[in-house]
């Protein structure tokens, strides 16, 4: 079973219900019992058209929920247009389906959630990680909003700054998470651009296409991540930064810098060194600096903290991580920490030369690890310092 092919073709199966007079909430579970349609019989009896079964078995999900509730049994002359068998139509309806989600009648936080879960095709576990909330409350969120929704005319699209913070998190779970997603976020991304003249969606992708080249580099054949200051620059994808940098320097000669348009800058500064010791550390700093303004996030000053410690030492990186904790108490709990801070604290009290607190602090930040690689580079690096200490 191919869970990247259905993943990419639930958007358009999802985009045809809707067109065709479905509710968005009717229409997402109803693609979402042909999926786990798909998953029992695509095994044994795989279709010619994927696409057109999909369409075929959605649309008559839809219809039986339609028929079994009497508050919608006007739907029911709608059994006359099924789709009929063979090939569905070609029509990309994902970029439409994420604006459709950022509708203005949900707050911005739920319509992205709607759209990670439903367009996106993230797991309810993995939007709740990106937004640093426990999965019971996101998914709360996420049935507050399909009620929201639920029977509404989608004829108000939302706005192009929720967009663009789902498309952010798409690229930035399959950049890093199990599933390939990023290459998918840089198409609608491209799509964007192409339509709106906008310096922060330009921000946007000259971002992920520099992220996205250093891709190669990021892990060795049997899986196992490179830190950015080890990976081979030559394995870099030189067409994507110089396109990258290229694209962010028309958005920033616009004058309306934006959160995106900042963190493309400080990617364009690592791609721009031909060593790890050759980074400026100082101008990123700044740049972080610019980037707090602009978003308060605990996130931002966690990558500032490892720039500090970069620019002007580990203790002022320890000083800065510290700073972060007084702004923002609540994460600071046991448990309920920013992701990777004890990571960013171990390798800072590596440099400063206390192994014993970087180790303690890698084996905890390995059991905090979103994934199976990360945790197990941070488990390498706990069993790297405790054999040094050990000698």
């Amino acid at each position: 079973m191919n869970e990247i092919l259905l993943r990419s073709l639930t958007p358009s199966v999802l985009g045809i219900l809707v067109r065709r007079g479905a509710d968005f909430a009717a229409a997402e579970d109803a693609v979402q019992e042909a999926l786990l349609e798909a998953v029992r019989v695509w095994p044994a009896e795989p279709p010619r058209d994927p696409k057109g079964w999909l369409v075929t078995v959605a649309w008559r999900r839809f219809l039986d929920a339609t028929r079994a509730d009497a508050a919608r049994r006007r739907r029911e002359d709608l059994v006359e247009e099924e789709p009929a068998r063979g090939p569905a139509p070609t029509v990309d309806d994902t970029l439409q389906l994420y604006f459709l989600c950022a509708h203005p009648s949900l707050t911005p936080s739920s319509a992205v959630a709607l759209t990670l879960r439903a367009v996106g095709g993230l797991t309810t576990r993995q939007i709740a990680q990106a937004y640093l909330v426990p999965e019971a409350t996101m998914a709360q969120r996420i049935s507050r909003a399909k009620r929201t929704v639920s029977g509404i005319r989608f004829d108000r699209p939302g706005d192009v700054a929720t967009v663009l913070r789902v498309l952010y998190l798409v690229f930035n779970e399959g950049y890093s998470g199990d599933v390939d997603l990023a290459a998918e976020a840089i198409r609608l991304t491209r799509q964007l651009a192409a339509a709106i003249h906008h310096p922060e969606v330009a921000g946007l992708l000259a971002l992920m296409l520099l992220h996205h080249a250093r891709r190669a580099a990021r892990t060795t054949p049997d899986g196992s991540l490179v830190p950015l200051a080890e990976q081979d620059r030559g394995r870099w994808d030189t067409e994507s930064i110089a396109e990258g940098v290229e694209i962010l320097q028309a958005a920033l000669a616009r004058d309306r810098l934006g959160e995106f348009q900042a963190q493309a800058a400080i990617a364009a500064l690592h791609a721009d060194a031909p060593t790890a010791e050759e980074t400026d550390w100082t101008q990123i700093v700044e740049w972080y600096d610019e980037l707090a303004r602009l978003t308060d996030s605990p996130v931002v000053r966690l990558n500032r903290a490892v720039a500090v410690g970069e620019a002007d030492g580990p203790r002022a990186g320890l000083a800065a991580l510290a700073a972060l904790d007084d702004a923002f108490p609540s994460l600071s709990n046991k448990g309920d920490s920013v992701p990777r801070r004890a990571a960013v604290a171990a390798y800072l009290h590596e440099r400063d030369g206390d192994l014993a607190t970087a180790a303690r602090l890698y084996a905890e930040a390995a059991r905090k690890a979103p994934n199976l690689a990360e945790r197990d580079h941070l488990t390498r690096q706990a069993a790297r310092l405790n054999a040094r200490r050990s000698r």
